[in-house]
């Protein structure tokens, strides 16, 4: 696990291959944009009405939608400081930035408010996605043929065909916090690392940058290896959830800071060589593979949205003591 970066890509790298590094951006928050009045972000709308049973009409079914649009995304607090208030506290707004900004002038990011225990205990927040971002899922509805599969969420928290990590940047807006700020990733296998990226104690936007210490600039110092290609190495990384850390010492309360993306250098694992014959043509491998996943994953995403959907209607949608009396008042008056 501590080797996650280390090693990723070493066991990957072909002899006298010629891989370089790439730049990606794993995930860019101006682009998550809500619209209309489902407030829904088109490209990464999951619908995971089938997940429902027979107890939910049509109607119902519908609405049961969501994607990666800001406002749905979601702060989890360590569990020593879920207590009502701080967790009513703690959340995510789309964050305008100023027309006349120095940075990023005109576009949305994404703004978390985080409500800390104010005692003196260590703790942390994690911002996640609504949903545990699927690396296979389909693009679109299925329809389009042309559609490639498992794109959907490239750039929007995935990339694929990643090797050795050089290094990453998550440019975010500060206000002299002295918290520190660290990415969770998870690649192929399932395995996750956290990544410490700097602290926010600065004011204005700043681009926190990791560098990776086990990266090998020459390739003579590389451990290369031959390994079979297809249909073994599909690697990939996503994002799992920005963590913001608060020490016992440090003060308690509200922080707010403000996300615009975080993108990525890399080495290719694989290159795209010219094969005389298409593998994945003749024998639909990875296909079958990625399918098998893509349903694991939204199967889980499904069951928890339907079971949060249900529990959405049991809510009660009252006000206060007088609403209900009010509204059949009206009703029961006379039309003038």
């Amino acid at each position: 696990m501590k080797r996650f970066f280390a090693i990723l890509g070493a066991a990957l790298f072909l002899a006298n291959s010629g891989a370089f590094a790439e730049q990606a951006t794993l995930i860019d928050f101006s682009k998550l944009i809500g619209e209309g009045d489902t407030g829904l972000h088109a490209p990464t709308v999951i619908d995971y009405s089938r997940q429902a049973g027979s107890a939910y009409s049509a109607e119902d079914k519908t609405k049961m939608k969501i994607s990666l649009a800001i406002p749905s995304w979601e702060v989890l607090l360590a569990s020593s400081a879920q207590t009502t208030e701080n967790t009513s506290q703690s959340y995510i707004s789309a964050a305008p930035v100023k027309a006349d900004a120095a940075k990023f002038a005109g576009e949305t990011v994404l703004g978390v408010r985080i409500h800390f225990p104010t005692f003196g205990i260590n703790s942390y927040a994690v911002i996640r996605p609504p949903f545990t971002i699927p690396a296979y899922a389909t693009l679109g509805d299925g329809k389009d043929q042309n559609a490639k599969v498992g794109a959907q969420f490239d750039g929007f928290g995935v990339v694929k065909n990643v090797g050795v990590i050089k290094s990453i940047q998550v440019n975010i807006l500060g206000r002299n916090y002295s918290n520190s700020l660290s990415l969770i990733l998870e690649n192929e296998s399932g395995e996750e690392q956290e990544i410490l990226m700097g602290y926010l104690n600065f004011d204005g936007w700043k681009s926190l940058q990791w560098n990776n210490p086990n990266y090998q600039t020459e390739v003579r110092n590389r451990d290369v290896k031959v390994l079979p290609l297809y249909p073994r190495s599909a690697p990939f990384i996503k994002l799992k959830g920005i963590k913001i850390h608060r020490d016992a010492a440090q003060d308690g309360g509200d922080i707010v800071s403000y996300i615009h993306d975080i993108k990525i250098i890399y080495d290719q694992a694989v290159l795209d060589r010219n094969s005389d014959v298409d593998d994945e043509a003749v024998w639909g491998i990875l296909k079958q593979r990625e399918e098998a996943y893509r349903n694991f994953e939204l199967s889980k995403l499904g069951n928890l949205q339907v079971l949060r959907a249900l529990e959405l209607k049991k809510m009660a949608k009252e006000t206060s003591f007088d609403a209900p009396a009010a509204a059949a008042a009206a009703t029961a008056a006379p039309a003038k």
